[in-house]
């Protein structure tokens, strides 16, 4: 009987391990945060495993854990430091360090954003949730998904927008 429970929980880790990594680097902004979340997560389903397996979507269950765990951890916080993976290579503009540099100035403005509208904004573009799949994971209604989306996304535009070149007076 353990042993089925533990084939099942290892299939699943296999299955989802990954997209849930991805949610959570996205949500904490750092590899080793991510992983310790999604460890975190993992841990308290497999405790509940029986009741995770029997959900209609046991990754949206094991999805929740995990937000609700990031978000509690926030709230405990009283550290304002970031840690940060490694610092940004603005390398010669090769395809490659051009993409990876995009994808890290992508990851540090939503670090800039507020924990709740960063978690609105990964659920919604990067786990491509519904807005009612996100107001469950989030413990709010759509309304407040919408807001907190609608402003993680302009202040993501004013954050990412391209910054004008200062024009050179010429003396006449």
């Amino acid at each position: 009987m353990a042993r089925d429970r533990d084939d099942g929980f290892t299939d699943f880790v296999v299955d989802c391990g990954p997209r849930l990594l991805r949610t959570a680097v996205l949500l904490t902004g750092d590899r080793h945060s991510g992983e310790d979340l999604v460890q975190t997560a993992l841990a308290r389903a497999y405790g509940k495993w029986s009741t995770v397996r029997a959900a209609d979507e046991p990754i949206a269950y094991v999805r929740r854990v995990m937000v609700n765990a990031h978000l509690s951890r926030l709230r405990r916080l009283t550290s304002t430091e970031q840690v940060v993976e490694a610092v940004p290579d603005r390398g010669d503009g090769a395809d490659l360090q051009a993409a990876h540099a995009q994808a890290d100035e992508l990851r540090t403005a939503l670090l800039r954003l507020s924990p709740r509208m960063r978690t609105a904004v990964v659920l919604r573009y990067f786990d491509d949730l519904s807005e009612e799949e996100t107001a469950r994971l989030m413990n709010c209604s759509r309304s407040t998904v919408n807001n907190h989306v609608t402003r993680g996304l302009a202040a993501l535009r004013g954050l990412l927008a391209p910054v004008p070149e200062p024009t050179s007076r010429r003396s006449s």
